[in-house]
């Protein structure tokens, strides 16, 4: 069942499960997370996803993304896949959810019910290169000037996320402010 994700509807209640690359085909609403961990020089640690990714490879994203496996509790799954993609073990706390339906290429759609979640540490990642292709630190005025002169270099949930949520809402997580 790895390679199953959950259905959800719009309000995250379970439908049931699919496998993940026809999820993303059809574009079918499933659980998803994104963790964003700063620095205490107020830097959001982003990623380069490895080439290998059968979408969205060789783009920036945001420190880690992924889906909870069936029967796994998304508390477990947030510490899991930031452990497997870089090598790090970081406290977080849930900040919020966001809704998105945004074709990643002519095939394939991001159609998640994506739960957000914050950390704060100053460890350097020991990527995994199977996930991971680069990572690193950036201010967030940084991060959205890069964005705006070179949006293709960064994921469309990625960008849709920082786009929804503002530099504004960003700079005051990055301070913890919830």
């Amino acid at each position: 069942m790895e390679d199953a994700v959950i259905l959800v509807d719009k309000n995250d209640n379970e439908l049931g499960t699919m496998p993940k690359l026809e999820a993303h085909i059809v574009g079918a609403l499933h659980r998803a997370f994104s963790i964003f961990i700063f620095n205490s020089k107020k830097q959001l640690l982003i990623q380069q996803r490895a080439i290998s990714k059968y979408h969205s490879g060789g783009l920036w994203a945001n420190t880690c993304c992924s889906h909870p496996l069936p029967n796994e509790l998304l508390s477990d799954a947030i510490h899991r896949r930031l452990n497997e993609e870089l090598g790090m073990k970081c406290d977080m706390q849930s900040i919020g959810t966001i809704l998105y339906n945004e074709k990643v290429t002519d095939d394939l759609i991001e159609h998640e019910f994506d739960h957000l979640f914050l950390g704060f540490s100053n460890e350097l990642p020991q990527s995994n290169p199977d996930e991971v292709m680069d990572y690193r630190w950036l201010s967030l005025d940084s991060l959205y000037q890069d964005i705006e002169e070179n949006a293709q270099n960064y994921s469309v949930w990625f960008r849709y996320i920082l786009n929804r949520m503002g530099i504004e809402q960003f700079s005051r997580w990055s301070q913890g402010i919830i």
